[in-house]
């Protein structure tokens, strides 16, 4: 593996981490002070220069961080969200914020997720009030609630492939399916016997999720048969904090945990663990693949450090 370019944020451990999807090297990072259980957060806007990390900007809310999504219409707009129950608008060009405030979770929000669709700019976020909401962000409240879940929402993540269409991961050991147009769950996948702490859409396959669980396993759901997983992905040795497919590589997908590590997967190989790197000395939150550079990977830990590195797996498959 390629050294890692590295920042450390004292005081701000890391929940999230996201690459812009304009600008190459650009990255985004979700933080929290003394673990999000007290204290403030902290947005921080990256850009990588020939030395490393350097902040581009910084933005502090009132209670911590807990996941960030870029805008797809606007290379200089992100939400985050955090442990108020809000969610925040930031604009980079200008150096203070939030634009706008959206208010309506009663606890904790976890998750925030930016449409990718072409056609519609609206966001869903996920909270400890068991709810999901759907927001056009240029309206102050949200489109609409949907409620099912029966413990807290860890994961939301929009459909790459279809309108309207997102999926969320809970505390309640099920993965949903969820569909603006019918207004509720299509599908409930009893997906582990554990919490369910992240999701994702495979970005080649419209059919295929994969979720992460408190059970240390990866499962691969396909939509057109939920009976059993299509594959399970066992190595870490504590809970999965989140999970991520590639957007350069069909089955490929990275795995961050609080067993510190992040691991690459090839779910098509008979022996699917391609790589485990173990740069951080605290629990592993955040992780995102790049959009532009296809071996380039981004992570952020509670042990205050922000890294962007090229895993050696990824330098070597054949794009």
């Amino acid at each position: 593996m390629s050294a890692a370019r590295t920042l450390r944020v004292p005081g701000r451990h890391g929940y999230a981490a996201e690459f812009s999807p304009y600008l190459p090297g650009r990255l985004a990072c979700a933080t929290a002070q003394h673990y999000g259980i007290a204290g403030c957060g902290t947005l921080l806007i990256l850009d990588q220069n020939e030395t490393g990390l350097a902040i581009f900007r910084s933005f502090d809310w009132n209670d911590g961080l807990f996941d960030v999504t870029w805008s797809e219409n606007n290379e200089h707009v992100l939400i985050t969200c955090s442990g108020d129950g809000s969610l925040q608008l930031w604009d980079t060009a200008k150096a203070t914020g939030p634009l706008q405030v959206y208010k309506e979770h009663t606890q904790e929000v976890y998750s925030v997720d930016w449409s990718q669709t072409r056609g519609e700019q609206l966001v869903v976020s996920g909270s400890w009030d068991q709810t999901v909401k759907v927001w056009d962000p240029t309206v102050g409240q949200s489109l609409c609630t949907f409620r099912g879940h029966e413990s807290v929402i860890y994961s939301t993540i929009w459909s790459p492939h279809i309108p309207g269409c997102f999926a969320s991961a809970s505390g309640d050991q099920t993965l949903r399916i969820w569909d603006m147009k019918a207004a509720g769950v299509r599908i409930v996948i009893p997906a582990h016997q554990a919490e369910i702490l992240s999701c994702d859409w495979c970005k080649y396959n419209e059919n295929l999720l994969v979720t992460g669980a408190v059970d240390c396993s990866l499962r691969g759901w396909d939509l057109r048969n939920v009976r059993q997983p299509v594959f399970e992905l066992l190595g870490h040795s504590y809970a999965i904090r989140r999970v991520k497919f590639s957007p350069f590589h069909a089955s490929v997908l990275a795995s961050c945990s609080y067993d510190f590590t992040v691991r690459f997967w090839n779910f098509a190989k008979s022996d699917p663990l391609l790589e485990t790197v173990e740069h951080h000395t605290e629990f592993t939150c955040g992780l995102d693949f790049s959009l532009q550079s296809p071996s380039q990977v981004a992570d952020c830990s509670w042990d205050e450090t922000i890294k962007i590195y090229d895993p050696a797996c990824l330098t070597v498959i054949p794009a």
